[in-house]
């Protein structure tokens, strides 16, 4: 694992990283989704696309790249566009799990392969907007620790910074980033997805002019059944891309 300290917004953030076939020209950029790392991309990868090489990256605040400052998918964008300056490479093509297929589509390379991207607002549960509705009504009370009261299992631990963020990004609608995307795009989703549901793959393959979409068996983390053939895909699809 390496690391490189990258400057932004007056903020220095080391960002960790790894590189698999690393003499390699063309370059592959591989992003994880939400509270995920690099660690869970290289296992579903690593062993394919061996023409290519590999960039996995923790991005802040995730994995053991640090963040100290409220960020928004954009900044995301801007940080990682500075680190790939920094190693002196412009990926061909840009891979992105949920939360890292919005960062991947705003760096715009020739390819993008989006695996059940978050992007599209979708309807919240009852239980959810009951949730939000009754923190609502409460918070003017100042009730101590009102927001850990109220916050999901996943998010309990994070730091101020990284919460915020995460109400940045959440229900964040990208619907216009993905129409204005002039990248091929091959959008891989799972069909039992519950997080980022089928019927939003479809509505992002819709979006982007040049794109192709993949239903396949499984859940948010399909592709890690499903490896073998996203990278046979990516290697057909994306091969004469300039």
């Amino acid at each position: 694992m390496a690391s490189k300290e990258i400057q932004y917004k007056e903020h220095i953030f080391k960002l960790a990283y790894e590189l698999l076939n690393p003499t390699h020209k063309e370059i592959l950029l591989i992003l994880h989704g939400w509270g995920s790392n690099k660690e869970i991309m290289k296992q579903a990868f690593g062993r394919f696309l061996p023409e290519y090489k590999h960039i996995y990256l923790d991005m802040p605040g995730f994995g053991k790249s640090n963040n100290d400052m409220i960020l928004t998918t954009e900044d995301y964008a801007h940080i990682v566009q500075l680190f790939l300056d920094e190693l002196g490479v412009k990926p061909l093509i840009a891979m992105g799990h949920s939360f890292g297929g919005k960062v991947c589509t705003l760096l715009n390379t020739p390819c993008l392969v989006l695996l059940s991207s978050a992007g599209v607002v979708t309807e919240k549960p009852w239980s959810v907007k009951i949730k939000i509705a009754t923190f609502k009504l409460l918070k003017p009370l100042g009730i101590k620790k009102m927001r850990d009261l109220f916050r999901s299992s996943d998010v309990k631990d994070m730091s101020h910074e990284m919460y915020e963020t995460f109400k940045n990004v959440v229900d964040e609608d990208f619907e216009a980033s993905f129409a204005k995307s002039k990248s091929k795009a091959l959008c891989f989703w799972g069909k039992e997805d519950t997080a980022t549901p089928l019927y939003t793959g479809e509505k992002i393959a819709g979006l982007i002019k040049n794109s192709q979409f993949y239903p396949l068996d499984g859940d948010h983390f399909f592709f890690l059944k499903h490896a073998a053939f996203i990278a046979q895909t990516i290697t057909e699809q994306c091969k004469d891309i300039d």
